[in-house]
């Protein structure tokens, strides 16, 4: 019987080393997440760009800031009708 628990432990022990060569480093992990978490961030900067862009363009936004616009212009009127 300790034979076949010898055998075992010594598969075992040939099977983790096996996993552990096949495994990445830490370093490699490390760089791969930080690869990751840059496009990430970039994919993200990208999608907020062109959401504002679309919102910039938007019939709603236009028609707010012609609408200020059209406000303002009459606030300077009267106050230059005033000042005259």
């Amino acid at each position: 019987m300790k034979l076949y628990l010898a055998v075992a432990v010594l598969m075992l022990a040939l099977a983790a080393q096996t996993n552990a060569q096949d495994a990445e480093p830490v370093e490699q992990q490390l760089s791969n997440f930080g690869n990751q978490m840059a496009e990430m961030g970039k994919n993200l900067a990208e999608k907020v760009k062109t959401t504002i862009d679309e919102f910039h363009n938007s019939a709603f936004a236009t028609n707010t800031r012609n609408w200020f616009e059209e406000q303002f212009n009459k606030l300077k009127d009267k106050i230059e009708e005033i000042k005259n």
